[in-house]
């Protein structure tokens, strides 16, 4: 692709008017702004959603979410209640020590040599690599301040296998996930990835006012196989940005639809439900018909959100 001439283009019809408070109209909140950009000849589109159309799709959902909750809640034979209790934090658990086995499970003396080496390899992490944050080193320091606090490592063993337990069928994912995510990702000698290819379908029938629309649902489709946003857009930006250009959607526009492609579809990875279920000694399936209803309802409304941005602003 050429590099483009870009200027900027104000617009005129808009600012004639006196009532759009203003001889220019950049600053019309009501249109996300009027400047557009011209790239090689072609008027781009707005690179941010109107103000009024984001508001109505937020409103449709909010508004609407309370009538559809209400029309998914069970009946009162098969509603699930949160025993009260289960909110009472239980008494320590008292342990009968006997074997050698037992013994070494709850040695304070081995206990804090393993807390001492977690920290001295922590501070020699910061040390050498500076304050640069991996998974690894996150799930380190998650497993310190567990051991540390709970002062003993058999307590600390039972109390990871019963906040687990609900959690067993998310966790048992994620090895999945990351194979998925390898066949998705990985390219041919062609350069050519299996998301790549599904983006690029999207690409293929789109036109400057459905590519929105669609580059959200290739995002959210693709979202379901790498679930990692920086792996995803590694994927698919690439792909979908040169795309919108040729197709004068500006870089903003793209980006902010596979930005809620990408969250749409974390609906139904229910994470931010984990501590109420294993409050209410549930696992993820028995909440998952309900989240694939909202998915499917907040789905309709984005794309049809997306589609009037194509062809209103």
């Amino acid at each position: 692709m050429k590099v483009a001439e870009v200027g900027v283009a104000a617009c005129a019809g808009r600012a004639r008017s006196g009532r759009r408070g203003g001889s220019t109209c950049a600053g019309n909140g009501a249109h996300g702004g009027c400047v557009q950009l011209l790239k090689d000849g072609k008027m781009m589109k707005q690179q941010t959603m109107p103000c009024r159309l984001l508001c109505a799709v937020c409103a449709v959902v909010l508004l609407a979410m309370p009538f559809i909750n209400y029309a998914m809640h069970p009946d009162r034979e098969r509603a699930v209640t949160i025993d009260p209790t289960l909110l009472v934090e239980d008494e320590d658990k008292t342990y009968e020590i006997n074997t050698p086995a037992e013994k070494l499970e709850h040695s304070k003396i081995l206990w804090g040599i393993l807390c001492l080496a977690f920290l001295v390899y922590i501070i020699y992490y910061f040390i050498t690599n500076g304050f640069t944050l991996g998974l690894n080193i996150v799930n380190m320091i998650f497993m310190f301040l567990g051991i540390l606090l709970h002062g003993d490592l058999r307590r600390y063993v039972d109390a990871v296998a019963e906040a687990a337990g609900s959690a067993s069928g998310v966790l048992l994912q994620f090895p999945f996930y990351a194979g998925i995510m390898g066949m998705m990702v990985v390219q041919n000698e062609a350069g050519v990835s299996l998301a790549g290819v599904i983006s690029q379908f999207f690409v293929n029938i789109s036109n400057n006012v459905t590519f929105p629309m669609l580059s959200f649902l290739a995002a959210g489709i693709v979202n379901f196989f790498v679930p990692s946003g920086g792996g995803q857009w590694a994927v698919q930006g690439p792909i979908m940005m040169p795309a919108g250009a040729e197709l004068g959607i500006g870089a903003g526009r793209t980006a902010m639809a596979i930005a809620w492609g990408d969250q749409w579809t974390n609906m139904i990875q229910p994470f931010w439900a984990l501590p109420a279920l294993g409050i209410a000694k549930l696992s993820a399936r028995d909440i998952m018909g309900y989240l694939v209803v909202v998915l499917l309802f907040v789905g309709l409304v984005a794309c049809l959100g997306f589609l009037a941005w194509g062809l209103l602003f």
